[in-house]
């Protein structure tokens, strides 16, 4: 028996909205994703991969986030060459059954760990927006005229861009870490840094951390 397949369905992407995830265990950002099938096909479902970029290009610095982002970026002098589009996340989500529009929350966790590129540019900026890509793939879900469910690929082309206030990423952060920041030691430095610690009998680690610290490095 043969199948009308009738015109297979395009989906549209827009991002809308960005904000802090309340009462999670991480750092959490939760962008408002609408989606639109644009020849108003009944959608029974999206498995939809979503891989978000940082288009750092896309902005301008001052000087303080120039110095900032040199272990990403190099000297300025060289950005011409070395500023790049950043890799941030990849995630995927199941959109649910819509006609015409909907609007679907897009969670993307966030971590403080600064040797990881897309963290340490975030805390590299003060003010301003982050330029971001969303780039989408997978499959949608849909009925036929016959009211048969046929499933097709989201087109390579479907992006969409969003333009993140840097305040959202520093409230979200300093909302799980208040006043502190993370950092990475291999298993050896932290080893030698708890004997010291507790060979001078510091009471905090901020304690032993400033007695290694010349005097003009805090200036």
């Amino acid at each position: 028996m043969a199948i009308d397949l009738g015109t297979l369905p395009e989906l549209g992407f827009a991002v809308r909205d960005a904000a802090r995830l309340e009462y999670t265990a991480i750092p959490t950002l939760r962008f408002k994703l609408e989606v639109q099938s644009l020849a108003g096909h009944d959608i029974r479902s999206v498995m939809l991969d979503t891989q978000v970029q940082i288009a750092a290009r896309r902005r301008g610095y001052d000087t303080a986030a120039r110095d900032r982002l040199f272990e990403l970026f190099g000297h300025e002098r060289d950005w011409g060459s070395t500023l790049r589009t950043l890799m941030w996340t990849r995630t995927t989500l199941v959109v649910p059954p819509f006609t015409g529009r909907t609007v679907v929350d897009l969670d993307v966790a966030c971590t403080y760990d600064l040797e990881v590129a897309a963290s340490a540019y975030f805390d590299a900026l003060e003010d301003g927006e982050v330029p971001l890509e969303f780039l989408f793939s997978g499959s949608v879900f849909y009925a036929a005229p016959s009211g048969h469910l046929q499933t097709t690929r989201i087109s390579w082309e479907q992006d969409a861009e969003y333009r993140l206030p840097v305040r959202v990423w520093k409230e979200t952060m300093e909302h799980h870490f208040p006043g502190t920041a993370w950092l990475r030691l291999p298993k050896g430095a932290f080893d030698r840094l708890v004997a010291y610690k507790a060979r001078n009998a510091f009471a905090s680690w901020e304690d032993a951390i400033d007695s290694l610290l010349p005097e003009e490095a805090e200036e």
